[in-house]
């Protein structure tokens, strides 16, 4: 059995050990590990595909990012290709991909990835190609599993952020607004806010009222309480409006959300008085070491891997449902939103502590 590993997407804490786990519990069978670089690129000859070994996987569990790379806009089936004008243009090179598989004696396949991978999977698996997924995203937004590993090391990130910008904006009597990711799901700004005793979190599930906000803001004044702590994931939008955009995307990239928290702080700020500062946590959520909790969660996915690929299990996805790691039908996943419900418990429970949604 020769099988390969692809990491696609953003990267997240905890791909390493998934790619470690896979490869010892392989090589114990007797089978050849392959790992694709940077997505599908190396199956496609923009990028290299190398044997994976004991050695190479050694001592690399701890360690933040992918030894395989990766990227989010690599899709065999609209892959972006280079005109000479410097314009780029989609191209189908699914069957070229399969055929470099076929040729490199390719028995099965690994994708660790979000709803993107888990898609493109889906589609290499219409295709005839034998695929195993296995969910990553710290914004735990992929259905059908409790949690993905590098959400923990996210939102302890997130928490250590929060906990300094208490003793800054206490010691000033200033707002600060923190953006989080979270481009559609607002787990990160949720998890983390509640934690870290923010005031006002902010979620894409729920369009916020800035009015609102500031309600929130000048009761803590009233109190006493002359600063305040605002968590905003990078999607979250107002009532009856839009999500903040950046600047145009590379080719095949989704539109880039975020800038929220900048333009929150600028209008509390003017509708209070009060002064405020913004800050984007951005990519410090993606990099480091992963906690316990991921590093355990993404060994146990990639040993789970492996026993789906010795089972058949073709066009399923290894997920967590404690306290057992399972595995479900790829369709069936991206058949269904994971989003923060309003009426969960973490929710209820902010709310009865008072902290407020901006609505």
């Amino acid at each position: 059995m020769r099988i390969a590993i692809s990491t696609g997407g953003g990267d997240a804490p905890g791909l390493n050990a998934v790619i470690r786990a896979a490869v010892l519990s392989a090589v114990n069978r007797g089978w050849e590990v392959l790992g694709v670089k940077r997505g599908y690129a190396g199956l496609l000859g923009e990028d290299e595909v190398v044997f994976l070994t004991k050695e190479s996987v050694r001592g690399i569990a701890h360690l933040g990012g992918t030894i395989l790379r990766t990227t989010n806009r690599g899709s065999p089936f609209k892959y972006p290709v280079k005109q000479p004008d410097g314009s780029f243009v989609e191209v189908d090179r699914s069957d070229e991909l399969m055929e470099n598989a076929r040729q490199l004696g390719i028995d099965a396949m690994i994708s660790i990835g979000g709803d993107g991978s888990l898609a493109i999977a889906k589609q290499l698996c219409d295709k005839g190609m034998k695929i195993v997924s296995v969910p990553k995203t710290i914004d735990n937004d992929v259905a059908g599993t409790i949690t993905t590993f590098g959400f923990d090391t996210a939102v302890n990130t997130a928490i250590e952020a929060i906990d300094k910008l208490h003793t800054t904006a206490e010691s000033h009597d200033r707002v600060i607004v923190m953006e989080v990711m979270g481009r559609d799901a607002g787990f990160i700004a949720l998890h983390a806010g509640v934690a870290g005793t923010a005031d006002v979190i902010l979620v894409p599930e729920i369009p916020y009222d800035v009015a609102k906000v500031c309600e929130k803001i000048q009761a803590r004044d009233r109190a006493g309480r002359h600063f305040s702590i605002v968590v905003v994931a990078e999607g979250a939008f107002p009532r009856g409006g839009e999500s903040s955009t950046l600047g145009p995307s590379m080719p095949g990239q989704a539109r880039r959300v975020g800038g929220v928290a900048e333009v929150i702080a600028a209008e509390i700020q003017q509708r209070t008085g009060k002064e405020t500062r913004s800050l984007v946590l951005g990519h410090l959520q993606r990099g480091g070491m992963p906690t316990g909790y991921d590093r355990l969660l993404a060994t146990r996915f990639g040993g789970a891997a492996i026993r789906a690929i010795a089972e058949e299990k073709w066009g399923e996805m290894v997920a967590l449902q404690s306290p057992h790691i399972v595995t479900v039908r790829i369709e069936d996943v991206l058949a269904e939103e994971k989003r923060v419900e309003p009426s969960h418990d973490v929710v209820l429970t902010a709310r009865a502590m008072g902290i407020s949604f901006g609505d």
